[in-house]
């Protein structure tokens, strides 16, 4: 009966192949969160390096430079959930070797980098794959609801994961986290097959490169798409090195290990929960002004590291980010799914994707270095600085300032509810 009351309430879960995405979008971040604590503590445990872990850590940001733009063109060729069980099925080697090393007591840095840059493959091709995949499975009326509750369940698993992960490694160990990043990852499989989108049909295509350029074109012919990923492209490289490779750290000598970084996690999570609820019907009036500001925002993340908060102060703060940044993200996913053509969706959000991350191993291999010379707060003082300077200069944009969004949003269509099964 609560089923079908929310059936009613949200015509969108009434969709099989929607269900069954938001099955694997509540077991692949919850596994994956486990690598996130685990990795960074696997290594500051084996050798206590900053350098180090900024090398794995950029080892796993860094095949997006490459695989990101093939995985657009084929995930616009073919089904693209299969794009993304390639995906897990990498991420899930990738995790669940490294953690069966850490347990042996065989794990060495060099081992670390090649494992992790096989996870980063798939991670870089998971991106483009997932975005081009749920508006082949609902209409078009359903995509802001249909992408508040996809990120909403997503939000849901990656905070229970973390506090667990968090949990875990301080009791047992990074191996074990690892090990069941990569169990997890691999129960994903049989969700994402049973799913039945198809590819998008071309008649004989231009080849790769020149669907890439298609895809590029595309791309360059919206300034508030490439003005935005510009923006992204400083934010994730200063946040990235910052905070999510400075951050370990910074929880190891301060705020007591493991524990703490995997509370601060769990407190960004429930964050973007609470900001995925709210998505379900707010929509702001400019929605790339919006996505431009709440950027800008991320500074507070390395921001409060380098000033030492007390560990309730950092999960606070992290409940905030994590809403805003929640809410930002929807608005961008819709944004992108009703200007971009579903033909090119995929491709589109490759660029995206590279262009925001391309940045990130260069944070990634800095941040620490830079950290032992000038220090941890030093280092995250002058990433939030890059975060605000590069969101100032993203307003310079009129489209970006003065996009709207649709009067509203259109009528949902009535759809019967169907049982769960």
């Amino acid at each position: 009966m609560l089923w079908r009351a929310l059936a009613r309430r949200f015509p969108v879960l009434a969709i099989r192949d929607f269900r069954l995405l938001l099955a694997d979008r509540l077991l692949a971040p919850a596994s994956f969160a486990f690598s996130l604590v685990g990795v960074s503590f696997a290594v500051l445990d084996l050798t206590g390096s900053t350098a180090d872990l900024s090398y794995v850590l950029a080892a796993q940001i860094a095949p997006s430079l490459v695989f990101t733009l093939i995985s657009g063109v084929i995930a616009d060729r073919v089904a693209p959930q299969k794009v993304i069980v390639a995906a897990n099925v990498m991420m899930a080697v990738g995790e669940g070797t490294l953690g069966l090393l850490v347990l042996s007591g065989h794990a060495r840095i060099w081992q670390m980098i090649v494992l992790e840059t096989l996870t980063g493959v798939g991670l870089a091709i998971f991106y483009p794959a997932s975005q081009a995949l749920l508006p082949k499975i609902v209409p078009d009326a359903m995509l802001q609801q249909a992408n508040a509750f996809s990120r909403l369940a997503m939000n849901l698993a990656q905070m229970g994961g973390a506090a667990a992960a968090g949990v875990v490694v301080a009791a047992v160990g990074p191996g074990w986290a690892l090990a069941a990043c990569g169990t997890g990852l691999l129960g994903t499989i049989p969700l994402l097959l049973a799913i039945r989108a198809v590819g998008h049909e071309r008649a004989r295509g231009p080849g790769m490169v020149g669907e890439l350029k298609e895809g590029w074109s595309e791309f360059v012919s919206h300034t508030w798409l490439w003005a935005i990923v510009a923006q992204f492209c400083v934010i994730m490289m200063a946040w990235y090195g910052g905070f999510q490779v400075l951050g370990p750290a910074a929880a190891k000598e301060h705020l007591g290990g493991p524990a703490a970084w995997g509370a601060i996690a769990a407190a960004e999570a429930f964050g973007l929960i609470v900001g995925g609820v709210v998505s379900l019907r707010y929509t702001p009036r400019r929605p790339m002004l919006f996505v431009v500001c709440l950027g800008g925002a991320i500074a507070v993340s390395p921001l409060s590291l380098a000033m030492l908060w007390p560990l309730p102060a950092l999960c606070l703060t992290a409940v905030f980010l994590g809403m805003a940044n929640e809410m930002m993200m929807v608005q961008w996913s819709v944004t992108l799914a009703r200007n971009i053509p579903p033909g090119k969706l995929a491709r589109v959000s490759a660029y995206d994707a590279l262009g925001s991350v391309m940045a990130m191993p260069l944070g990634a291999l800095l941040a620490g270095p830079i950290a032992a010379v000038a220090g941890l707060s030093a280092t995250q003082y002058g990433a939030a600085a890059l975060i605000v300077v590069a969101s100032a200069l993203a307003l310079l944009s009129r489209d970006v300032r003065t996009m709207r969004s649709p009067s509203g949003e259109p009528e949902l269509p009535s759809v019967p509810a169907a049982p769960a099964g």
